[in-house]
């Protein structure tokens, strides 16, 4: 338990997190990750590498340092965390090497006049209570699954059933478990945890599930991305009948019940939660605005089928918008979404639901776009595919 003194010791530490925490963090990282090599496949090196993670873990540092005394203003932030670090599969076991990395790293960076041993205690105690409190929601939903019916704890090994390219970019993966068994529902929104080895080394990743939970397999839909490790193995080295180990379903960025109108609105593979979010709702019988923003119709997925969910229910009203469109190309708007052609496609009373996903330049415009616009902030919904960030810099 923190006393008075140790909380006013670690706020204290958020103005120095909020200048520093990028160098503290991105230390922390390169310790770790060299000195512990068995937990890299727990981070995505690419996104090491961009400054996201580091970047990441600093926010969620100081949203934690900040809060000390009222852990509840975190928010959906802890919610988000542990999805993440059940996709991933993060053990207790974890937990003891992060922190013992972490607070040298304050050590070392903030330097031992200002890192005294004080602050180092106090900071101590702090990792101690964040970790429990993680450990103890992970468990509750790894329990959760394994006693759902088809669920499961740890890695489960998966077949490819089907591999089906949507587009020029992005391919699907049908996948069916070895064991013939019933797999978990999910909720639409949801992505589960893939575990692979490549090369002789482990690497994990999430990737959002982009069908409607049946009881019977699952489907990824994966971009192809330049220099992507896993994205291209995947597209190129992975075929029909081969298996892979998958973690179960995870997230909390799901669709919420409502009779308000929904507005989904996507960038690229950013489609792929949201289909089976439209595949839900449209049977609700609420109203559907479904906008999709993509470079042309090349690389767009899933096009046929959200046509046919129109002709089904004429409650759902849908748009595509092409930047670079090819000379045969047939879309609603051309060029980047800008905030007149939003306006017009969204219902005129904006007291309304909206989910997007895609780039974060495109996630930032959009969420600046819709308040704008007068779309009530907390109706305002969206996933980052890598580390979380803000969208308002």
């Amino acid at each position: 338990m923190l006393s008075a003194q140790q909380t006013a010791l670690i706020k204290a530490t958020v103005p120095l997190l909020e200048s520093g925490g990028e160098a503290l963090t991105t230390h922390f990282y390169r310790m770790m990750l060299s000195e512990h090599p068995e937990v890299r496949p727990l981070f995505n090196q690419a996104h090491q590498a961009s400054g996201d993670q580091p970047r990441a873990l600093a926010n969620g540092v100081l949203m934690y340092a900040r809060h000390i005394d009222q852990l509840q203003e975190l928010g959906p932030l802890v919610g988000r965390v542990v999805n993440k670090h059940v996709s991933l599969q993060i053990l207790p076991e974890h937990y003891p090497i992060v922190g013992g990395c972490l607070l040298r790293a304050i050590r070392e960076v903030l330097g031992a006049e200002i890192a005294t041993d004080e602050v180092i205690d106090a900071w101590t105690l702090a990792y101690g209570q964040l970790a429990d409190l993680l450990i103890g929601a992970e468990e509750e939903v790894y329990t959760a699954t394994e006693r759902s019916h088809g669920g499961w704890r740890g890695g489960r090994a998966f077949r490819v059933a089907r591999k089906v390219a949507e587009s020029e970019e992005i391919t699907s993966f049908y996948l069916q478990p070895v064991d013939g068994g019933a797999v978990i529902d999910f909720i639409p929104g949801q992505y589960i945890g893939l575990r692979l080895h490549l090369d002789g080394e482990e690497v994990r990743r999430n990737y959002s599930l982009s069908a409607g939970a049946n009881g019977v397999d699952y489907r990824i839909s994966v971009k192809r991305e330049p220099g992507g490790r896993v994205s291209n193995y995947l597209h190129d080295q992975l075929h029909e009948g081969d298996e892979l180990e998958l973690f179960a379903p995870a997230g909390d960025f799901t669709l919420n019940r409502s009779a308000k109108p929904l507005v989904l609105i996507s960038a690229g593979v950013g489609i792929t939660p949201l289909l089976t979010m439209l595949e839900s709702a449209v049977h609700s019988g609420r109203p559907i605005r479904f906008i999709h923003c993509a470079r042309h119709a090349g690389v767009r997925a899933f096009g046929e089928r959200v046509a046919e969910l129109a002709a089904e229910h004429p409650q759902l009203q849908h748009y595509v918008c092409y930047n670079e469109p090819r000379a045969d190309d047939v879309a609603d708007a051309v060029g980047f979404l800008s905030r007149e052609q939003l306006a017009a496609w969204l219902p005129a009373d904006r007291d309304i639901d909206a989910y997007f996903l895609g780039p974060k330049p495109f996630m930032a415009m959009l969420k600046r776009n819709l308040r704008d616009l007068g779309v009530p902030e907390q109706q305002s919904r969206y996933e980052f595919f890598g580390p979380a960030s803000s969208l308002d810099a």
